[in-house]
């Protein structure tokens, strides 16, 4: 009698976990996903050399081209951190917004008003969307992250976004192919409008997860885009070096010098880094001292592009 009861209770958990797992693969597949062929995956910078042989007229227009919209993703609890990002890197964006989850009443910002991330996060891209006027890239970082908002132009810079792009650093879970959030998010226009349609869809992109446990928010991202064709891209310079670090320069240098004394800075980090993340107040202000103000006088720099700051800013 006992081993009968046995069995029909480990008949039991088996079939809770075989429905689990079902449940699992739902959230992250389904016949109804875009799929329209992935041409790119490994998203690089151009080389310096190829910009300097195209005609001055045509780079005065390239750096005319790129211009970005800023989501920053902030809480009054992270008050320190939303006001040295304002203070900072965020001055270079073409359009700083910041999207908050209830009032602030000492900085600016949209109050979308929604506790819940992912809520939050749709809600604040779909306001990007509706309020982007002529721009037609898109950044998304939490006020934690440092961004060296000129790098990601130079990326950006012979990119069409007229294309699906979705990039930063790219990880795996599963069979699901992700942007890091912490690193910070890059949408293009086109993958940008996609999103928004499929928002509307609460089957395929459900504002309230639905599963048997909480998928992050930027897994939730990856699953919405996917459903319209966009996949995730990483960003990289010329030698392959990622561009978007989820760590700040001095975990990273002090990483490096463990590891590799021998080559510290070469094997740490790319010249054209565009994000560092996990980064303090005063540590925004030292990146922010080490990127635009401190130079070596009368050396000339050799850089094809000059991107102007936008009109009427205050940036360094």
């Amino acid at each position: 009698m006992l081993s009968e009861g046995s069995s029909f209770f480990k008949g039991v958990a088996l079939g809770g976990l075989f429905c689990l797992v079902l449940s699992l693969l739902g959230s992250f597949s389904s016949p109804r996903a875009n799929t329209e062929q992935h041409l790119h995956h490994h998203v690089m910078a151009p080389s310096n050399k190829d910009l300097q042989d195209l005609p001055e007229d045509q780079m005065l227009e390239l750096t005319n081209k790129v211009r970005v919209y800023c989501v920053i993703m902030v809480t009054p609890k992270l008050l320190l951190h939303w006001v040295a990002t304002n203070n900072t890197w965020s001055k270079h964006c073409d359009r700083p917004v910041y999207y908050t989850s209830e009032t602030s009443k000492v900085m600016e910002a949209v109050d979308l008003q929604e506790p819940d991330e992912w809520a939050r996060m749709r809600k604040a891209l779909n306001h990007a969307y509706e309020n982007a006027g002529d721009l037609r890239w898109f950044f998304m970082a939490r006020p934690t992250t440092f961004a060296i908002v000129e790098n990601l132009k130079y990326l950006l810079i012979d990119k069409d976004p007229s294309q699906p792009f979705y990039m930063g650093h790219s990880l795996k879970s599963g069979e699901l192919e992700y942007v890091e959030y912490e690193s910070g998010v890059v949408l293009s226009y086109e993958a940008l409008q996609r999103l928004v349609k499929i928002f509307k869809d609460d089957d395929m992109c459900p504002e309230r997860g639905r599963a048997l446990w909480k998928v992050s928010e930027e897994m939730q991202l990856a699953i919405c885009l996917k459903y319209g064709g966009v996949f995730a891209e990483n960003g990289e310079d010329a030698n392959g070096k990622g561009l978007f670090n989820s760590r700040s320069v001095q975990a990273m240098i002090s990483e490096s010098m463990t590891q590799n004394p021998g080559n510290v800075l070469e094997a740490c980090c790319s010249d054209l880094a565009i994000t560092f993340s996990g980064m303090s107040p005063s540590q925004m202000q030292v990146m922010m001292f080490g990127v635009y103000r401190l130079r070596p006088y009368g050396h000339d720099f050799h850089d094809s592009l000059v991107f102007l700051p936008p009109k009427g800013s205050d940036n360094d």
